[in-house]
């Protein structure tokens, strides 16, 4: 039951009647909801063609159309046609949304496999808070597409094969931590780590990748231990993989407390086994050249210059130079990023074979993906068919608007981040009279930072402010928490089972209209990769719900019948604003 379409189709059979192209004939929401629901403006634009005035045209289209069993449409000048919706039409689609599965989500025409790579962490690595926004926006993404009925599947894609392995198994053995491993008679298969904590590798990769800078013989001994780890050279494969699983693990801790949820953990080494495969695909079909030691694939296309953004509308555009060709070898036989991402996307087609494939990390890598995809098109390794696509989001900034950092300017960590979410949330319910319930204080404060990134447009940078993010009121995860909550409690003292929605009062209308664009929301974040649109219309309903809430008494209404409409718009803005919160990956909870 879509309303646009319905709205779209009636004027355009009465355009045609006319003799009219409907080829761009479109309805939007209206931008004055105080007067009217829809609006079309395709008169003034097909006026000038056809020689009439706009207000004539539209005219003529609406008489066409006559009586309206769902609306009223209505012409204004100079020349727009406004259509309002029928509380009985909107009862019905209230009552509708409340039998659909899919409560009124648009559903792809034809269900597609899409692939999401998001979180990215390194292994051997501490997470830092520029490790949140990949698993924020990537699991919002991936059930995006899943509640409009595309398949998906997710991998973590771990950083677990470059330069920052070589240099941690380096400083653990020059630390003393790896003898047993280099004694002639090791067993090496049934050696641990036991000193080895995440503790320890938190101080020797930050202790490691500072000598890198001026310790030019300790970073050509890490190179060549990276090389040995991807060659799977022992003993430094078999350390390699000790490190490496106690590291995933603390990841996948990390990532089951945002509610990030991955089909595959996954790296760069799983990419192995293809590389030598995959490098020899751009030599056969002489994609691939030779340039001081190293194979290069060149992606720039003729006469193409890449654009440097512009800091205003009035600074005249200026480029920089054309896109620089890929390293897919280095120097010293050892495989780059750009080698194991093409790798990794040959695996997947093989496996998989999916439709799109979609990357989800920050605006940075722009360049890398955009080398990527154009090697992949170039060599047959993605087919003409298949989409590829980097979602490119900006930076999680502190209050000065710059990334954000500890007071002594260090990178602050992961679970830093979340332990100070979940305090502030803790605080707030202790304020409310709820103490202990860590879980309870998980969500609500997860779901702060969360709704807080999501609504900014993913290529914008945005200002990490907890307390704005906490607030019971305003646009945020936790206001819509709290009507969830609040609409539970009155659903139990009711003893609701269900009924037929009711359209009698101006707050159960206005509710309808924005259940209305929250459904049209999925479609918009669908199309930009953006989830933005649905956090705006979720707290729209929320606030809404509210204005009802405080203007009528549900739970002493005498009108029995009144009461049976209110209490099933209860459920219906439950139901929706469940269902957005769990696309956007946020927990929906009991009390507050």
């Amino acid at each position: 039951m879509d309303f646009k379409e319905q709205i779209k189709q009636t004027l355009a059979d009465s355009a045609t009647k006319l003799g009219l192209s409907t080829g761009n004939l479109s309805v939007t929401f209206s931008n004055r909801p105080e007067l009217c629901d829809y609006q079309c403006n395709y008169a003034m634009m097909m006026a000038k063609q056809v020689g009439q005035r706009p207000f004539d045209l539209a005219e003529k289209i609406v008489n066409g159309i006559g009586e309206s069993e769902n609306f009223e449409l209505a012409v204004v000048m100079p020349g727009f046609i406004n259509i309002k919706v029928k509380e009985k039409a909107l009862a019905e689609y209230g009552d509708f949304l409340l039998g659909d599965k899919n409560l009124g989500v648009p559903q792809v025409e034809k269900s597609r496999l899409v692939f999401f790579d998001y979180g990215g962490a390194n292994v051997a690595k501490e997470l830092h808070v520029g490790h949140l926004r990949s698993p924020i926006v990537g699991e919002a993404l991936k059930r995006l597409h899943l509640a409009m009925g595309d398949k998906t599947l997710a991998d973590v894609h771990l950083g677990d094969f470059g330069l920052q392995m070589g240099l941690t198994l380096l400083q653990l053995h020059e630390d003393g931590y790896l003898d047993e491993f280099f004694k002639a008679d090791a067993d090496i298969q049934k050696l641990e780590l036991p000193n080895v904590t995440l503790d320890v590798l938190n101080e020797e990769y930050p202790k490691a990748s500072k000598r890198k800078d001026v310790d030019e013989d300790f970073k050509a001994n890490a190179d060549e231990i990276t090389l040995f780890i991807q060659q799977r050279k022992e003993p430094y494969f078999s350390i390699y993989n000790k490190i490496r699983a106690l590291s995933v693990a603390e990841i996948e801790k990390n990532y089951t407390k945002l509610n990030a949820e991955f089909d595959f953990y996954y790296g760069e080494s799983d990419a192995y086994a293809l590389i030598d495969e995959t490098v020899q695909v751009f030599v056969d079909k002489g994609l691939a050249r030779e340039s001081e030691g190293a194979l290069v694939v060149d992606v720039a296309r003729e006469g193409e210059h890449i654009p440097i953004p512009k800091k205003s509308e009035d600074e005249p555009q200026r480029y920089k130079n054309p896109m620089p060709p890929a390293i897919i070898k280095k120097y010293n036989g050892g495989d780059l990023y750009a080698t194991t991402d093409i790798a990794t996307i040959l695996i997947r087609n093989r496996d998989y074979a999916p439709d799109e494939i979609v990357y989800v990390t920050d605006n940075r890598q722009g360049n890398h993906f955009e080398q990527v995809f154009r090697c992949c098109k170039l060599a047959g390794v993605s087919p003409e068919e298949q989409k590829l696509t980097h979602v490119a989001f900006g930076t999680m900034n502190g209050q000065d608007g710059k990334p954000f950092k500890t007071r002594s300017g260090e990178t602050v960590k992961f679970k830093d981040v979340l332990g100070l979410v979940v305090s502030k949330a803790a605080e707030k319910l202790a304020s409310n009279g709820i103490e202990g319930d860590d879980e309870l204080a998980r969500k609500i404060g997860v779901g702060a930072m969360k709704f807080g990134d999501l609504s900014v447009a993913v290529g914008k940078d945005y200002v990490f402010d907890i307390d704005k993010f906490l607030a019971f009121d305003g646009k945020t995860g936790p206001y819509i928490q709290y009507t969830i909550a609040r609409i539970n409690s009155i659903l139990a003292k009711a003893g609701f089972a269900g009924g037929k929605v009711k359209v009698s009062s101006v707050e159960e209308r206005n509710i309808l209209l924005a259940v209305l664009k929250l459904c049209s929301a999925y479609q918009v974040c669908y199309d930009s990769y953006s989830m933005n649109a649905l956090c705006l219309a979720a707290f729209d309903l929320a606030s809404e719900f509210s204005t009802l809430y405080n203007n009528h008494k549900i739970l002493s209404e005498t009108d029995n019948q009144k009461k049976e409409g209110l209490l099933s718009i209860c459920v219906l803005v439950k139901k929706c604003l469940e269902k957005a919160l769990w696309t956007l990956g946020i927990d929906s909870v009991e009390k507050m």
